[in-house]
Parts: C-alpha cells; structure tokens; sequence
C-alpha cells in the first residue's frame, strides 16, 4: 500500500504557483507629463549636445549646424541636385537655398552643370570645403563617442537599431495622417487668434 500523505497535489502545486505580473507601462507608452514625451527627451538631448557641436561650427569653423549638415551630407554621398539636397538633408528648399548660396561665398561649394544635361546643376564639395569637412567631422565625431560612452557597446548596437525602426515610424506615419499645412509666418500665434475666436 502506496503511503500519499507526503505527496503534494498537482493541481494544488499548480494552483499555489504564483502569477506572473506583466511589467508596468513605461512613462514613454503612456506619457502623462512632458518630460515623458519622447520627442520632448530627444529635443533636450539634441538641444544640449548640439549646443556643443555649435560651438565647433560656428565659434571655430565659421558655419552655422544647417551649413555643416549639407557639408557632411555632400561629403558622404557626393555631388547632388539642389531638390535632392533638400530632401536628404530634411530641409526645405528655402532654407536649403540659403545654406547652399552662404556655403558657395564661403568658397565651400562648387556649382557645376550636370553631365548630359546643362540646364541643371550638381552641387559639390570645393577644395576648401574638403578640407574643412576633414577636420571637423573627427570633432562632431568625438563627442559623438563622448554622449554614448555611458552605454555598453551591445547597447549602442541595440540603440542604433530601434532608432532605425521609430524612424521608419515616423516616416509611415507622416505619410499616413492627415495634418493640417503647417504656418510657419504665422506660427502658434495664428492658432491663438483662431482660437479666441470660436472659443468663449
């Protein structure tokens, strides 16, 4: 005869073995104040760093950040159409044009006519824009490095992919919802004035 005073239940083991409790929502899901906001984190930290890439720029090389943004874009894929400048360096042709005329008085940039087609024109990297770009991107570089060096080199890995996927994102996003035309004369002060119209 099998003595089962010692032996536990199954389904009372089963019924004993604890819950396990899904992870609170992260203050980024389900944001309730501003710091919360992700955009609002990435602007802080664009704002404080880039302040410091600024510095470099301007107070040494003479150039503004949206300067050195189409001179390090020149500098990594090559001569390129103002329309196609614009769009990779997420400028509009307005401030595009104005960056790309100071750069060419600055002897920075080259305009030549495209091949087969003279009507257009390609953009490029002078002589002395290559130089500059050569001794200031290893700046912006280093203190690239100097932002990430609290982070173990898996993370900087894991970083740099879930960057890549929230911009794919967002660009689906911009894409797919319908916004109102952005006013950039009249900017929030236009929207007040609308307001305290309709409003009590």
């Amino acid at each position: 005869m099998v003595d089962c005073t010692n032996q536990s239940s199954p389904v009372l083991t089963l019924m004993a073995t604890p819950r396990l409790k899904a992870a609170p929502a992260s203050s980024l899901q389900v944001p309730l104040v501003l710091s919360d906001l992700l955009l609002y984190r990435l602007s802080r930290l664009q704002a404080t760093a880039g302040a410091m890439a600024l510095r470099y720029c301007e107070g040494q090389f003479g150039i503004t950040r949206r300067e050195w943004r189409i001179l390090a874009l020149l500098a990594a894929v090559g001569p390129l159409g103002s329309s196609d400048l614009a769009e990779r360096a997420s400028l509009d042709r307005p401030r595009t044009s104005k960056a790309v005329t100071s750069l060419l008085g600055k002897k920075l940039l080259l305009r030549t006519p495209k091949t087969g087609d003279a009507r257009q024109v390609q953009i490029s990297l002078s002589p002395a824009g290559v130089a500059l770009h050569a001794e200031l991107f290893p700046l912006i570089s280093q203190l690239n490095q100097s932002v990430l060096a609290p982070l173990q080199p898996a993370e900087v890995s894991l970083l740099g992919d879930m960057l890549e996927r929230l911009q794919r994102s967002a660009d689906m996003l911009a894409v797919q919802t319908a916004l109102p035309p952005a006013n950039r004369r009249g900017g929030g002060t236009a929207r007040l004035r609308a307001t305290s119209l309709t409003c009590p």
